[in-house]
């Protein structure tokens, strides 16, 4: 399965997989807004037995199938004081 994959200029770290290029059609257009202009990261055919980055590819490719686009957004950042409390408080 082919597919173009954008970023946000707004989101950092944010990524848009769609079905083809420059076929925003099937993607809500609040979720545009809020996205921004897209910018063509790449173009790529999307593999099982090739895995991405962040998300599954299988993950991917049925959102592309059912919906017409993937939202990739980055991990909430690690929160080290919390998990240094936690650590603190289960050593006690």
């Amino acid at each position: 399965m082919l597919c173009a994959v954008y970023k946000s200029r707004k989101k950092a770290e944010t990524y848009l997989f769609v079905e083809r290029r420059e076929d925003f059609s099937r993607v809500p257009e609040v979720l545009m807004r809020t996205f921004g202009r897209p910018e063509l990261v790449l173009m790529t055919k999307l593999d099982p037995a090739r895995p991405l980055g962040i998300a599954s590819t299988s993950r991917v490719m049925a959102a592309l199938t059912s919906q017409g686009f993937y939202l990739q957004v980055p991990p909430p950042p690690e929160n080290l004081l919390e998990q240094h409390k936690a650590q603190l408080k289960a050593s006690r």
